[in-house]
């Protein structure tokens, strides 16, 4: 079976995780803040902040942000559910903003139209979490203008985006957001195995995720009421989570990091190859914006049905059938069970239904070869004609 992604793991990878293996800090040592410094700086971020999971990470941007309850989270149905259920796990209200059909990405006119219309009920959302799919950046300039104008706050959800740019700068920098959030699951470009980052250029936020992601205890005496100078005291000033990364992981993820941009550069090969490959197909190519370098996470097509004798369905099974690994990426937010008794209904958000009906996401990773490649095109081709 040939997958849609898969980690490249590296005698140098495990050799940098034997170290921390052996030494004597598993958690909580030095290696953590050494991979939070160096993902912020290749960003151009002034913090990071490394936690256990991406949804973590999006769990305390949303705490550091003050959402609660009354509150309201917009973000892209065309995600998975994560980028929605950190709202709801600080007791705010969660709704959607349409899909563009060309990027895959929040629209603009509809999040125009929906802030409008939001501003005349008094419903304007505390924070819009973008969510830049399949590596692509959203429009964040335009974004950004939009939260100056109606107040809100921003958290970009790049969890595809590691290694991408939006306007020569790489994401992540958080020139047009509050935070932004990084994932290295083991099909992101960059792995810790389980993980996820937070970044940001303010002090303030930086310090309220450090102390979400501990529990809420602190041992600065600027912060504790008490001025006890025990060696041992510590207190809980905050209602916190245990969702630190360890230095295991976090070890991983430097070696990683050493070739971030050796893997980007790859995909885009693997990328261009594909949009020549599958030229003459009933089929949508994903679409490249002029203003963004695309970190490649994902290949996502789209079958263009009404040009073919079978179902969605079929084709995916047929290629499994024969050894070709894809995936769906995403079944829109809306629709998942959960979201319905929220009172989301089918048909909500067109445009998200509407790409996810025709969406299959074909093989895209690091080590995929040019003979994997042209199987893989060579069996869409025979499925599909």
């Amino acid at each position: 079976m040939i997958p849609y992604s898969r980690q490249d793991i590296t005698d140098d990878d495990i050799a940098e995780v034997e170290k921390v293996l052996r030494s004597d800090f598993l958690t909580q040592g030095p290696t953590v803040p050494k991979f939070e410094q160096i993902v912020s700086s290749y960003c151009g971020a002034s913090h990071g902040i490394a936690v256990n999971s991406a949804t973590s990470a999006l769990h305390i941007a949303c705490l550091a942000l003050d959402l609660g309850y009354d509150d309201w989270l917009w973000t892209s149905p065309n995600s998975f559910v994560a980028s929605a259920n950190c709202g709801l796990y600080c007791g705010a209200q969660i709704d959607f903003v349409d899909i563009d059909l060309k990027t895959y990405n929040i629209c603009i006119l509809e999040l125009e139209k929906k802030l409008a219309i939001a501003s005349k009920k008094n419903k304007i959302p505390k924070i819009l979490v973008t969510v830049h799919f399949a590596g692509q950046s959203c429009d964040m300039k335009r974004i950004h203008e939009l939260s100056q104008e109606y107040g809100f706050l921003i958290i970009e959800d790049a969890s595809h985006a590691l290694g991408g740019k939006y306007l020569e700068k790489f994401i992540g920098c958080c020139q047009y957001s509050d935070i932004t959030v990084f994932s290295f699951h083991p099909v992101k470009l960059v792995t810790t195995a389980e993980g996820g980052l937070a970044t940001t250029n303010s002090k303030k936020l930086y310090d309220k995720m450090n102390l979400y992601r501990t529990h809420g205890v602190t041992r600065d005496g600027v912060l504790m009421n008490s001025k006890n100078n025990q060696p041992w005291y510590y207190e809980q000033i905050a209602l916190g989570l245990n969702y630190r990364m360890n230095d295991i992981q976090a070890a991983l993820g430097i070696s990683q990091m050493k070739r971030l941009n050796t893997f980007v550069k790859k995909r885009h090969a693997i990328q261009e190859r594909y949009d020549i490959l599958l030229n003459n197909l009933p089929i949508t190519k994903p679409y490249q914006n002029k203003d963004c370098f695309s970190a490649l996470h994902l290949y996502p097509i789209q079958i263009e049905l009404e040009k073919v004798n079978k179902s969605r369905e079929q084709i995916f099974n047929e290629l499994r059938e024969k050894g070709i690994g894809v995936n769906v990426h995403y079944i829109p937010i809306h629709t998942h069970p959960y979201y319905k008794q929220l009172g989301f209904q089918k048909g909500d958000f067109p445009n998200s239904e509407f790409y996810y009906s025709r969406a299959i996401s074909i093989p895209l990773f690091y080590n995929l070869t040019i003979e994997q490649q042209d199987e893989v095109c060579e069996k869409l081709k025979r499925i599909i004609q």
